[in-house]
């Protein structure tokens, strides 16, 4: 009896140590935009492909929206790990103390999207990603969601017609400098406020891709959205090091794959929701789409370029010139 009563135990025993065993990791990926947006659609996609390849053996939980938290909120709760992932702005990192990332930020230091990629999948890149490990983050992939597009109540063509306007921006002292250069007024304020705060006036517009444009509904609180193409907006899929860092070798190699192919397929997505969304502002006939002349966009510029000067101090001269030197593009 008493041998039976112990195999019981012992059994009992083992069961509960292979439940808890079989227990999924859970990854909270939190973002702040909604699920039809390329990052949106990158997150989904991750969470499928890493719940395949590891078998079950990881949950990925996706809270889009600002759900969880703001974006002011987002990477101290990675910090604590209370949430797993991230997919921030890269003009994000400049409050944690690696300033170097707001260089995606200097208006027009990226010609077209082949010259981004290559700084994105270069040594530029991955010498940026290892400055996040000392504040406890790891860096997994760079996302696009496209070149910006200024938004307002009144047409923005010329340098001249910035001046006094209050435009939104995300947290970053690179695009407080681009602004001033134009003579508006910057307002950083978080993105889950933006249509709210454009709809009362309490800023006159702001600078956007045409997805973020249009999934926010921004579009029916502006009357113009000029096409300047002058900035970039990126996201740094970033992870807690140490829980990264913590799990199985098997497991972490399988979601790399599954980080890899999410990759590609939010940054194939990103330029076709972004001209779809262009046709649909069109569409709607709620906004006017502007698109400035060679001449316009060169006088733009010509305003612009200063700001790379401005923030050499700020986010590193060396850096600056490694990215003219990938893009083959001087700053003159």
């Amino acid at each position: 009896m008493r041998t039976l009563a112990a195999f019981t135990l012992g059994a009992a025993l083992a069961l509960a140590a292979t439940s808890a065993f079989a227990d999924p990791i859970v990854i909270k990926f939190s973002h702040v935009v909604t699920p039809d947006t390329p990052k949106g659609k990158g997150a989904d996609k991750f969470k499928e492909l890493a719940e395949k390849y590891t078998e079950g053996k990881v949950k990925v939980e996706v809270y889009p929206n600002s759900q969880l938290y703001k974006d002011k909120e987002e990477l101290e709760a990675l910090q604590l790990g209370a949430v797993q992932m991230l997919a921030p702005s890269l003009a994000k990192f400049g409050p944690l103390g690696v300033k170097e990332f707001e260089v995606f930020d200097l208006p027009y230091i990226f010609p077209d999207q082949a010259a981004l990629q290559r700084v994105e999948d270069g040594p530029v890149g991955q010498k940026l990603f290892q400055k996040l490990e000392s504040k406890g983050i790891k860096g997994l992939a760079y996302w696009d969601n496209g070149f910006k597009v200024m938004t307002a109540n009144k047409p923005l063509v010329k340098p001249d017609d910035y001046k006094g306007v209050k435009l939104r921006i995300q947290s970053s002292k690179v695009l407080e400098s681009q602004m001033r250069a134009l003579g508006a007024l910057p307002q950083v304020m978080a993105f889950s406020e933006v249509y709210q705060a454009m709809q009362t006036g309490v800023v006159d517009g702001n600078e956007n891709t045409p997805s973020n444009v249009y999934t926010q509904k921004m579009h029916e609180v502006q009357k113009y959205v000029t096409v300047t193409n002058h900035g970039y907006i990126g996201y740094a899929v970033i992870t807690n090091k140490k829980f990264w860092d913590g799990l199985p070798a098997d497991v972490r190699t399988q979601l790399e794959r599954a980080m890899k192919e999410s990759t590609q397929l939010a940054n194939a997505i990103a330029q076709k929701e972004n001209d779809d969304a262009l046709a649909a502002i069109k569409a709607s006939g709620k906004s006017e789409i502007i698109t400035p002349t060679p001449e316009q966009k060169k006088a733009l510029r010509t305003a612009l370029l200063p700001v790379h000067k401005e923030m050499e101090s700020r986010v590193g001269k060396d850096l600056i010139e490694a990215i003219y030197k990938e893009t083959n593009v001087a700053g003159q």
